[in-house]
C-alpha cells in the first residue's frame, strides 16, 4: 500500500510529540494519552494527509483534557493557519483558587504530492484559568507596575540651615563629639589596586583594621544609594499645633522603616520653586516620629518665612553615627591589644575545677548543659578567649545568659558587667530578667538619645546603664579594661564591627571574660551592600568564630563534641513540638536537639479537625499562586496565598475554645512573610474580612521580626510562584529560597501549629524546601492541589523558549532541530477564566 510510508511517518511524528511531552504529565496521564491517540489514528486512518494528525490532535486534546479536569466549565480556542481554522474546547473543573497555566501543543502535516513528504508543524497555545474570591480582587494590584520614577538629582551646589535638634541629643552631641573626635567623619579612602586584595584575603590580624574600614565604607555607598529612593518632590508640611517651633511632614511608609527615620535623625528640604544655584537646603531634625509623619525642627529663618501650602522637595539621609562607631571601633580593636580575644588559641588555658553553687532559676539545676555554661562562664576557663553559648532555637539561650549576669554579680563585689544586644527590645528583655536578683543601686539601663523615653517599660524607668545594645555603647569613654565581663546575646544578629563597639576600650584584653550567645544557623546581621555581604561583613563574630576557629569546632573524633571550655551548644528545646522541630533539627542541628516543651501546650492543636493527619500539626497547603507587583513598589505579593491564609484564620476563629483546643488571642497568633507588600496586603485583608475584626492586630512581619519570637500558632506565606524571580532572590537575598538560614528561624517560631503556604512546584527547586515538602507528604500533612500535575509545566515552557526562533515575515516560528517538526508557530496570548 502506498499510502503506508506516509502513514508510518505521521504516526511517528505524533509518538514523538508525546515523547517531547517529557515531565510535564505523570506516566498514567502519558499512557492515557497514548491509548487516545492509538484509538483515534486507526479510525481517522482513511483519512486524507492534510487533516489526519490535526483531527487526531484536536480530538486526543479534547478527551484528554476532559478526563483530567473534570468537564464543569468550558471555553474555545481558535487554532488558525492559511484560512482554516480548529476549534478546541477545554473543559475544566478547579477544587481550589489560584492561577492554573496550561501550555497546549498542537501539531499539524500540510497536504503534499507525493503524499508524505511534507514536514509537520506545530502550534502552540498557553491558557490560564484564574480562581479567586471577591476578596483576591479586593487585594489585586492597585495600578500596574511601573518600576521607573522620575528621580532628580540632588543639587550639589548648596547653602545649609541647620536645624535645630530634639534638647537631650543637643546636648549629648556637643559633650560626646568634644570627648571622642576619633568618632568624626572619616574619610573615604581612595579606589586603589590594593582595595580588591585586601577585602579579598581572609580575615585575620594584620589586615583586620583595614580590611572592615572598606567594608564599612561599601556599606555606607549603598547605604547612600537606596535612601536617595524615598526622596519625595513637591510636599507640603504643616505647622505643629502643640508646638510652634515644629514642622510636621508625611512619610509614607515611615511604620514600616520605609525610610528608616528615628528621633535625632536629620533629612533636608528645600522650596520646589528654587531652582537657581546654590540651593537654600533647610536641615531639619527629626523631633518625634508617629506613624505616617514626623516632626521636624528647622531653623528660625525657614519658620518664618513659613506659609501653609508651601512645597518642598525632600531628601533623607542616612544616620552616619553607628557607622562611625564602627569605624573607630576596629581601629580601637588594634589600638588595645584584642588579638587574642578576636583570634583566640588555647595557649595558657587549662582545665580548672567547677565551681559549685545553687542556681537562681532552679530549672536550670535539671540542665546539664545551661548548667555546665554557666560554670564555665563563671570560672573563667576560656579566658582571654570568648566564651560562646550556641543556642538553637527554644533551648534557652537567653535563661543561661542572666543566669550567668546573676552569678557573676554575685561571686565579686569588684566584678563590673556590661549586657549588651543589637537591639533594644532583647536589652529589655535582658533588664526585665534581671530585675529582682541584681541590686537596683548596681543594675543600670541605659538608652541611646534616638529613643523616645516613653517606648521604654514602666519598670525599667528607675534604672539607667549597664544593660545597653552595641551601638549605644560606644558613647562610653571611660578608661580601658573598666569592664571584667561582657555579655552580648543574640550576638549572631550583628556585624562584627558591630560586636567590636561592645568590646574595644571597654574590656580588659588579658584579663576579662567575653561572652558571646546566640544561634549561628540563624538569621546574621541585615546589610544592604550586595558586596560587602559577599566578602564578609554579614557574618558576626560569633559564626566567624565557629566556623574558622578550631576551639569552637568540634573534634575531629565525632564523639566528643566541642570543647566545653569554649562553647556550649544547648540541646533542650522548651518550644515546639517534635513533628514541627524534625526537619531543621535534621539540617541544621545534627539531630542533636531534645524535646521538653510541655507536653500539654505542644499538643495543644494535635486533634485539630483541620489537620490532614490528626496528631501531626504541620500543614503545608499548595497553592497555585501568581508573584505581582503594583505602582511603583519592587515588592512581591500574592493574594491567592492569602485567601488560603485568611480562609486558615477563620477555622481558627470557629474551633478555638472547642473540643479541647485552647482560647486563642492577637498575641498567639503570627504570620511570617519575607516581602513587604505581602504584609501590607495580609494586613489589609484583617481589616477587610468582618469575621477577622478580634484578630486585626495580629503581627504580620518578615522573618527578622519574629527573630528571637515565639507564637502557639505561626502560618508562613512564601509568595514566590514564578521561577523567573528566583534568581533576583538569591542575588539581593530576598525570600527563602536559597537562605537557609531564614527558612530555619521561620519554621521554628511555632510552639504548636505549623501552616506554610506555598508554590511546591518552585519551592521543591531549592533542596531545603524540597526535603520539607517531602515530609510533610510522608507524614501524610501535605494538602492543597495535587503539584504532580503541575511538575514539568515550568520546564516545557522554557524549552519551548529556548528553541531557536524563525519567520516568514508574517508568522513567528520556532524551528526543531530535535523534532521531525519543520517548525512551531507560537501564540503565548493568555486566556483567562475568573471563577
Amino acid at each position: 500500500n502506498s499510502t503506508m510510508p506516509s502513514l508510518r511517518a505521521s504516526y511517528e511524528v505524533g509518538l514523538d510529540f508525546l515523547e517531547f511531552l517529557g515531565q510535564r504529565i505523570s506516566k498514567t496521564d502519558r499512557n492515557e494519552l497514548r491509548d487516545i491517540y492509538n484509538f483515534e489514528f486507526k479510525r481517522f486512518a482513511t483519512m486524507t494527509q492534510s487533516h489526519l494528525l490535526s483531527s487526531i490532535w484536536h480530538i486526543c486534546f479534547t478527551r484528554f483534557i476532559h478526563m483530567k479536569l473534570r468537564c464543569s466549565q468550558k471555553f474555545q480556542i481558535d487554532v488558525s493557519l492559511l484560512g482554516e481554522s480548529y476549534a478546541v474546547e477545554v473543559h475544566y473543573k478547579v477544587h481550589h483558587h489560584g492561577h492554573f497555566p496550561a501550555t497546549m501543543y498542537f501539531e499539524f502535516c500540510p497536504e503534499a504530492d507525493p503524499p508524505g513528504s511534507a514536514k509537520p508543524f506545530c502550534i502552540v497555545r498557553e491558557l490560564e484559568a484564574v480562581v479567586q474570591s471577591g476578596l483576591a480582587e479586593t487585594l489585586g494590584p492597585e495600578s500596574p507596575y511601573n518600576p521607573k520614577q522620575n528621580r532628580r538629582l540632588r543639587p550639589e551646589k548648596r547653602i545649609v540651615e541647620e536645624g535645630v535638634p530634639p534638647e537631650r541629643l543637643s546636648i549629648y552631641l556637643s559633650i560626646y563629639l568634644s570627648i571622642c573626635p576619633s568618632v568624626r567623619p572619616s574619610a573615604r579612602p581612595p579606589v586603589r589596586p590594593s582595595i580588591h586584595l585586601s577585602i579579598s584575603l581572609s580575615v585575620c590580624l594584620s589586615n583586620y583594621t583595614e580590611r572592615f574600614h572598606l567594608l564599612l565604607h561599601l556599606e555606607e555607598i549603598q547605604m547612600e544609594v537606596d535612601i536617595k529612593k524615598y526622596d519625595l518632590y513637591g510636599k507640603t508640611m504643616t505647622l505643629d499645633k502643640s508646638n510652634k517651633k515644629l514642622l510636621i511632614l508625611k512619610v509614607p511608609g515611615v511604620a514600616e522603616n520605609r525610610p528608616s527615620v528615628l528621633r535625632g535623625d536629620t533629612l533636608n528640604v528645600c522650596l520646589s520653586e528654587d531652582r537657581n544655584q546654590p540651593i537654600t537646603v533647610y536641615q531639619g531634625y527629626v523631633h518625634r516620629v508617629e506613624l505616617d509623619r514626623v516632626k521636624l525642627g528647622f531653623s528660625k529663618k525657614l519658620l518664618q518665612k513659613f506659609v501653609s501650602n508651601m512645597k518642598f522637595d525632600v531628601e533623607f539621609n542616612i544616620n552616619r553615627f553607628p557607622i562611625r562607631l564602627q569605624h573607630r571601633a576596629v581601629e580601637l580593636a588594634g589600638q588595645h591589644g584584642l588579638g587574642d580575644v578576636l583570634f583566640p588559641s588555647d595557649k595558657g588555658t587549662g582545665h580548672t575545677a567547677l565551681p559549685h553553687f545553687s542556681m537562681f532559676n532552679k530549672d536550670l539545676e535539671n540542665n546539664p548543659e545551661q548548667k555546665a555554661a554557666v560554670q564555665h562562664i563563671l570560672s573563667g576557663t576560656s579566658k582571654p578567649a570568648p566564651y560562646l553559648i550556641f543556642g538553637p532555637p527554644g533551648t534557652g539561650k537567653t535563661v543561661t545568659v542572666v543566669e550567668a549576669i546573676k552569678q557573676v554579680n554575685k561571686s565579686k563585689a569588684t566584678t563590673h558587667i556590661l549586657a549588651c544586644a543589637p537591639s533594644n527590645s532583647a536589652c529589655d528583655l535582658l533588664c526585665e530578667r534581671l530585675l529582682g536578683y541584681v541590686d537596683g543601686h548596681r543594675l543600670y539601663r541605659l538608652c541611646a538619645p534616638s529613643r523616645d523615653p516613653r517606648t521604654l517599660p514602666q519598670k525599667l524607668k528607675l534604672y539607667s546603664v549597664i544593660v545597653v545594645t552595641l551601638v549605644t555603647a560606644g558613647r562610653y569613654s571611660i578608661r580601658n579594661g573598666h569592664f571584667t565581663h561582657i555579655f552580648i546575646d543574640e550576638a549572631g544578629q550583628a556585624m562584627e564591627p558591630e560586636c567590636i563597639i561592645g568590646i574595644a576600650g571597654l574590656l580588659d584584653p588579658e584579663k576579662g571574660q567575653l561572652v558571646l550567645a546566640g544561634d549561628p544557623k540563624q538569621l546574621g546581621p541585615v546589610l544592604r551592600s550586595p558586596l560587602a555581604q559577599l566578602h564578609g561583613l554579614g557574618q558576626s563574630l560569633l559564626e566567624r568564630l565557629m566556623k574558622q576557629n578550631a576551639l569552637y569546632q568540634k573534634s575531629q573524633d565525632g564523639h566528643s563534641g566541642f570543647d566545653t571550655r569554649f562553647v556550649t551548644k544547648l540541646l533542650r528545646n522548651y518550644r515546639s513540638h517534635p513533628a514541627i522541630l524534625t526537619i531543621p533539627n535534621e539540617l541544621f542541628y545534627e539531630n542533636e536537639l531534645q524535646v521538653f516543651a510541655n507536653q500539654m501546650e505542644r499538643e495543644a492543636f494535635c486533634h485539630w479537625e483541620h489537620l490532614p493527619k490528626k496528631g501531626f500539626p504541620v500543614v503545608f497547603h499548595g497553592v497555585m499562586g501568581k508573584d505581582e507587583r503594583e505602582a511603583n513598589s519592587p515588592s512581591f505579593f500574592n493574594v491567592t496565598e492569602i485567601e488560603v491564609i485568611v480562609s486558615y484564620l477563620n477555622k481558627l476563629i470557629q474551633t478555638q475554645g472547642k473540643k479541647g483546643l485552647p482560647k486563642l488571642s492577637t498575641n498567639d497568633i503570627g504570620i511570617i512573610t519575607p516581602y513587604r507588600k505581602q504584609v501590607e496586603k495580609i494586613r489589609k485583608a484583617l481589616n477587610t474580612v468582618a469575621e477577622l475584626n478580634k484578630w486585626k492586630d495580629i503581627k504580620v512581619g518578615s522573618v527578622e521580626e519574629f527573630q528571637g519570637q515565639e507564637r502557639k500558632v505561626i502560618i508562613v506565606s512564601t509568595v514566590r510562584s514564578s521561577v523567573n524571580y528566583v534568581k533576583m532572590d538569591q542575588d539581593f537575598n530576598i525570600g527563602f529560597l536559597s537562605n537557609e538560614k531564614r527558612f530555619n528561624v521561620a519554621m521554628t517560631r511555632a510552639k504548636a501549629l505549623l501552616i506554610v503556604v506555598g508554590n511546591p512546584v518552585i519551592l521543591s527547586k531549592d533542596p531545603t524546601w524540597q526535603r520539607f515538602i517531602r515530609y510533610c507528604e510522608l507524614e501524610q500533612g501535605y494538602t492543597g492541589f495535587d503539584y504532580k500535575d503541575a511538575e514539568g509545566e515550568e520546564d516545557v515552557v522554557s524549552r519551548l523558549a529556548s528553541l531557536k526562533i524563525s519567520s516568514d515575515g508574517t508568522q513567528p516560528y520556532v524551528t526543531l532541530s530535535d523534532l521531525k517538526c519543520s517548525y512551531i508557530m507560537c501564540s503565548y496570548d493568555s486566556l483567562r477564566v475568573c471563577v
